[in-house]
């Protein structure tokens, strides 16, 4: 297969994939794009936002258009890593003795909706670390493989509300994404209460199964890209590294850690498909940029004097893809 017939594959898929989201999510398009291009670079993703804008059916829609096995967990405060994993259970056999029996948990599934995960206790949102990361558990003393392709979407609402427990930061570092979930504009508030109050019922179509999406995943990882393009990926992340060489002075100011190496992973990974969904079998720098703030958003960490002046973290790194030179030869003169 040639490089066009691999750009035109792909494309037909991707386009396929938005059009038959777009049937139900009204608007959306950055968080639409973002999910559908995280889930071609196997990566998981965080959508934040306030309740009731749609983050919960972009995910069940998603699992419709997809021919893969889904799975819902509500995480709640009195959620149990039991509850998500599955645990052993005693059962009679038929000769009537008693024996131990591992109990499947929903995480046994291809694609899982983490609903409101910030609103269970850290206990139970750590277990789901070795899962996005390894595509296994360790329940009733084996380890345990996860279906493939495993795919996590995770909801939850911003950490200022009551009851809800901040996100680990190792387990932050596991999402590919962390996009931010909108207010709909009048037009497409006006189009959700038309689409919800009336009787139309819209059924979409599933468009890849399992199979063919690690093909796609695949064909994302063979995406070349030159050297200049890596640099400025790497630049990029080493900027956001506090009390180093390479840090600006609005990282030395408001970070107390920059991004860790998976920072660097999502860039290229995210670029790539980008690349792919334009028509291209490269990575560019305009790839590389549009993808930064998803990719790495979640993975730097504020100081006080950050939060005391409302400095987030999207402001950083809006302030480093000014600065940081996409010519590493203009960053040394």
């Amino acid at each position: 297969m040639t490089s066009e017939d691999k750009i035109s594959k792909f494309r037909a898929t991707y386009d396929a994939l938005t059009a038959e989201i777009g049937k139900v999510i009204v608007g959306q398009k950055t968080i639409v794009d973002g999910t559908v291009n995280a889930l071609f670079a196997n990566g998981h993703v965080l959508l934040e936002g306030v309740p009731g804008l749609g983050k919960t059916l972009l995910v069940r829609t998603l699992s419709q258009v997809l021919d893969l096995s889904f799975n819902r967990i509500q995480f709640t405060p009195d959620l149990m890593p039991a509850d998500v994993i599955g645990t052993n259970m005693v059962h009679e056999t038929s000769d009537g003795k008693r024996a131990f029996e591992f109990q499947h948990g929903p995480i046994f599934s291809h694609l899982i909706l983490a609903d409101e995960i910030n609103r269970a206790t850290p206990k139970t949102q750590s277990a789901m670390l070795e899962a996005m990361q390894e595509g296994s558990v360790t329940a009733g003393g084996k380890i345990r493989k996860l279906d493939s392709p495993f795919f996590v979407l995770a909801t939850q609402n911003p950490i200022d509300q009551e009851g809800t427990y901040p996100l680990p930061e190792a387990q932050l570092d596991r999402f590919f994404y962390k996009l931010l979930v909108g207010y709909p504009s009048a037009d497409e508030l006006s189009e959700v209460i038309a689409r919800t109050t009336e009787e139309n019922q819209v059924q979409v179509n599933k468009v890849v199964d399992g199979h063919a999406l690690s093909e796609l995943q695949l064909m994302v990882k063979q995406v070349p890209v030159a050297s200049h393009v890596k640099d400025y990926a790497i630049r990029l992340v080493l900027a956001s590294h506090p009390n180093t060489e390479t840090a600006l002075e609005i990282t030395n100011k408001f970070l107390r850690f920059g991004s860790s190496p998976r920072g660097a992973q999502s860039l290229l990974l995210g670029a790539k498909v980008r690349a792919l969904t334009e028509g291209r079998f490269n990575v560019s720098f305009d790839d590389i940029h549009a993808v930064a703030l998803p990719a790495l958003r979640h993975r730097l960490i504020v100081n006080f004097e950050a939060e005391a002046e409302g400095i987030t973290t999207d402001h950083i790194l809006d302030k480093i893809l000014s600065e940081v030179p996409r010519d590493s030869k203009a960053s040394n003169t």
